[in-house]
């Protein structure tokens, strides 16, 4: 699992930054957070391949998040794509998904599914689930959080060993869950493995102000990405249009136990965004402001 920015700005692109989009890069597969304007372009210049983008989850419809998918979907489609495309977003993503490919010559070459989502949804895809929970914005909107599904415990060779199990091929037997015969007796995986382990927890809140609901939401995440539009000097401001300062989404990380917060969504105000960095930093030290193009490897806590 890799997280890989490629825009970090909010409201339109800058000269230092284009909107907001994240890949979250999957085993086969490339899941994308957001579509801003010209992020099939930042794609050229980043590491994810978007021919390997299976499905893109928008926030919600504000333009900075999702005018890039007819560019994408053109993209894809004039370079011999086949395989379907999921796009995922709050009510209203369907219709709006169907107007773009209605617009004008607008031809694709292989089928791109919408579909409206609530809140406190979950969708299964077999190694990992994608949870919705309300984000606190100005227009109904979306966060997201991928779980991979629990790994198996830790493997004992010295408990093998004592109920006679030979090193080699039934050792890899049970480490892939199938018991084995010694001598006449069954040996079964769980008395040679420990406890299932979590896997891993990936939140993109999106736009939005902190809230508890959130906290929650995002607690115990191993990357947690939130909305950090402006410094604690425009508080009021954030708070009207329904963002977060940098101290709201590092009181939201720390509250909720995450282990690194990467801050997004900058305002086209700063050419700097050091001072959100240093001001999220004072409350929870294990925040970065995200950089376009950097890419940061998901590792399992234990």
């Amino acid at each position: 699992m890799k997280v890989v920015f490629l825009g970090t700005g909010g409201t339109y692109p800058s000269k230092h930054r284009n909107v907001t989009s994240v890949a979250l890069q999957m085993p086969g597969e490339v899941l994308m957070f957001d579509c801003g304007e010209g992020t099939q372009r930042q794609l050229m210049h980043s590491s994810v391949s978007f021919m390997r983008i299976s499905k893109v989850f928008v926030t919600h419809l504000h333009a900075d998040h999702f005018l890039g998918i007819p560019g994408l979907i053109q993209s894809m489609s004039l370079n011999g794509r086949e395989s379907e495309l999921a796009i995922y977003g709050p009510n209203g993503t369907e219709e709006t998904v169907k107007a773009m490919l209605n617009l004008g010559y607008f031809k694709c070459g292989y089928p791109v599914e919408a579909r409206d989502i609530a809140p406190d949804s979950t969708l299964d895809f077999g190694t990992y689930t994608v949870r919705t929970a309300s984000a606190d914005h100005t227009v109904p909107a979306l966060a997201y959080a991928v779980e991979e599904s629990a790994r198996p415990g830790r493997f004992d060779p010295s408990k093998a060993k004592a109920l006679g199990v030979l090193e080699g091929p039934m050792f890899r037997r049970l480490q892939e869950g199938r018991a084995v015969t010694v001598k006449g007796s069954q040996v079964r995986p769980e008395e040679v493995m420990g406890p299932p382990r979590r896997g891993r927890k990936f939140v993109y809140t999106g736009d939005t102000r902190p809230s508890e609901g959130l906290v929650e939401f995002s607690r115990g995440a191993d990357v947690l990405v939130h909305d950090c539009t402006v410094d604690s000097k425009h508080a009021k401001l954030a708070s009207e249009f329904g963002h977060s300062t940098a101290a709201g989404a590092a009181s939201v990380a720390k509250a909720a136990c995450v282990k690194r917060l990467f801050l997004v969504h900058f305002s086209p105000r700063y050419d700097d965004v050091g001072i959100l960095r240093e001001e999220a930093r004072v409350t929870f030290p294990d925040s970065e402001t995200a950089e376009e193009f950097s890419d940061h490897v998901v590792r399992h806590s234990e």
